[in-house]
């Protein structure tokens, strides 16, 4: 489970726009950019190049 501190701080890599949190499914999810990115031990990784596209 993220901090809302942290998740206050967390935008998009790619685009700079809000992520909604998936805390069910240990992800961060950009609407804009249509892309997910995978939360590993309460830590997210947020390089482009690993994130999901949805």
């Amino acid at each position: 489970m993220l901090k809302p501190e942290l998740l206050d701080i967390l935008a998009c890599p790619k685009c700079k726009g809000d992520l909604k949190y998936e805390p069910e499914e240990a992800r961060l999810e950009c609407p804009a950019c249509r892309l997910r990115y995978r939360i590993e031990d309460d830590i997210p990784i947020m390089l482009i190049d690993e994130a999901e596209t949805i």
